[in-house]
């Protein structure tokens, strides 16, 4: 599934950078996370507990951050496994001041594609799309809320 959009945080561009990689925030905002643990350079354990309609279930797995262009990009992989199916997704995060005027805001576009498989993935799709773009909107809610 492909998944694409964008966001503005209250944020400059080296800021936004910056909080999209601090695992302490990272495991605050992401929706389910309870833990988010380095393993390694730029790359954590994570564990978190995923609701879709009827199934509910926890899941361990990684997250990596690669490709790394401070402060416009960088692409992040996550995988994860867990009782009712898997899930795996890269994308590409951009980050591009706003306005021209002012350097106060970020436009963190993101960009990429995600699979999940098992009983997860038999709840359907279209479930699973409207889940996916709910919990990227309470993540960046989230994140923009923190960074204040």
């Amino acid at each position: 599934m492909k998944i694409s959009g964008s966001y503005i945080l209250p944020l400059a561009p080296e800021r936004a950078y910056q909080i999209l990689q601090d695992p302490a925030i990272l495991a605050q905002a992401i929706p389910g996370c309870e833990s988010l643990d380095k393993i390694g350079t730029d790359e954590y354990r994570m564990k978190m507990k995923v609701l879709l309609a009827a199934l509910s279930g926890a899941f361990e797995g990684k997250v990596r951050i690669t490709d790394q262009s401070p402060p416009s990009s960088f692409r992040l992989i996550v995988e994860g496994t867990g009782r009712i199916g898997f899930l795996k997704g890269e994308g590409l995060l951009t980050f591009t001041a706003a306005d021209a005027d002012s350097a106060a805001s970020t436009i963190v576009s993101y960009e990429g594609d995600a699979q999940v498989g098992g009983t997860l993935a038999a709840v359907g799709q279209r479930l699973i799309d409207g889940t996916a773009k709910m919990m990227i909107k309470k993540f960046f809610d989230k994140l923009g809320s923190l960074a204040n």
